[in-house]
């Protein structure tokens, strides 16, 4: 465990995850400043929260502060190629990231969830499972719920469950979690890494630290992908699929089938669950893989996963009028995931398109000219798409 007391550290980015990291070290008995880019309104309310706290706080900075630091903790949504980044970099100060600082600190064992699309949905059925076995479990990691804000908490943890993306293991170096999930590598943020390629090998340092008596639960699309680039995966695996029927899960007419030595054959009927679409299916899959690793009895794993609604904004049925469903899935942030919302809308009488789209938001460099076939099938007269430019980092 990294020693913290009276070290002198510095934290780049100041949203919530940085937030989050001053907090804990200052607690933890360390010498802070906080840096930021930027100098919006919000940061400065927050500075004026910080400082009390005996953090010093530099806003709208692109150069490190004069001084001498023994580590440097950077949030994920700063960019590893900017002048302040870079620059810290050259000082040979050790940097690491938010998600690495809690890790490293975490008193239980972790489960780490990572990919394109399904993260939140996965995180959240494995949360749902463990706290029906009575199992002491958090869920964090994301914006809302950075990692350095329950690691106090883990000494009275059985599980914390980590929802992270690509740019919180960008720059990890020991993270290595004893169950690690790895939904799918649909394209995305290619606007930051410039190729797929690229995008995978972030993705891929889920697995980088594993070693043989950890869990690695891989689609087995994904799997294929990464031995392709030469990425390895250490761990024992459990792959799945909803469309490869040689995964060790995958599905088969509406029911989720397993091929595990002692635990084969038919697990869930997907008419029972509210999850609905080819890809919740995935979801599904993964945190059945989870529980059985796990080794939670099957009889509690069922209902749970079955009663689980996805939370808002994932395909989510805002009304129905006069036979017209009304669907917010404004968390399909990709090309990929708007071709999934696609395919589990409810089909027209005889097959007729009747679905009218609007999409907007950032483009991320992504192609849309995948998801113009399914969407003129289903969509009668249009779709509306308006896009913003690429920010530097999402």
């Amino acid at each position: 465990m990294l020693e913290l007391a009276n070290k002198q550290v510095l934290v780049i980015g100041l949203g919530g995850r940085g937030l989050a990291a001053c907090e804990f070290l200052r607690r933890s008995g360390a010498m802070v400043v906080g840096v930021d880019r930027a100098n919006s309104h919000d940061l400065r309310r927050d500075a004026d929260r910080l400082r009390p706290l005996g953090i010093k706080i530099a806003l709208g900075v692109s150069t490190p502060p004069e001084g001498e630091f023994n580590l440097a903790v950077l949030s994920s949504a700063v960019p590893t190629n900017t002048p302040l980044v870079e620059a810290v970099l050259r000082s040979k100060v050790p940097l690491i990231s938010e998600l690495e600082l809690g890790c490293q600190q975490s008193q239980c064992l972790t489960i780490a969830v990572a990919g394109t699309n399904g993260k939140s949905t996965t995180a959240e059925l494995i949360e749902r499972v463990l706290l029906n076995n009575h199992r002491r479990t958090v869920l964090s990691g994301d914006r809302a719920h950075p990692v350095c804000s329950v690691i106090e908490q883990t000494k009275d943890l059985d599980y914390l469950i980590l929802h992270i993306d690509c740019f919180q293991l960008e720059i990890t170096e020991v993270f290595r979690p004893s169950v690690a999930v790895l939904t799918n590598l649909a394209p995305d943020q290619l606007d930051c890494y410039g190729s797929a390629e690229a995008y995978a090998r972030a993705n891929a340092r889920l697995f980088r630290n594993q070693q043989a008596l950890d869990w690695a639960i891989v689609r087995s699309e994904t799997l294929a992908r990464l031995r392709n680039l030469h990425l390895p995966v250490p761990a024992k695996l459990i792959t799945f699929s909803a469309e490869d029927r040689n995964a060790d899960l995958y599905s088969d007419r509406g029911l989720i089938l397993s091929r595990i030595p002692n635990w084969s054959g038919p697990l869930l009927d997907l008419q029972h669950c509210q999850l609905r679409g080819p890809h919740n299916a995935e979801n599904l899959m993964a945190a059945l893989a989870v529980s059985h690793v796990l080794r939670l009895p099957f009889e509690a794993v069922g209902d749970p996963l079955k009663t689980y609604r996805a939370g808002p904004h994932r395909h989510e049925l805002v009304a129905e009028i006069n036979g017209v469903q009304f669907i917010n899935d404004s968390k399909a942030t990709n090309v990929d995931a708007l071709r999934q919302a696609i395919h589990a809308t409810r089909p027209g009488a005889d097959g007729e398109p009747n679905l009218w789209l609007i999409a907007g938001g950032k483009d991320k460099g992504l192609d849309f000219q995948s998801v113009v076939r399914p969407a003129t099938e289903s969509v009668p007269h249009g779709v509306f798409l308006l896009l913003a430019p690429s920010p530097v980092r999402c």
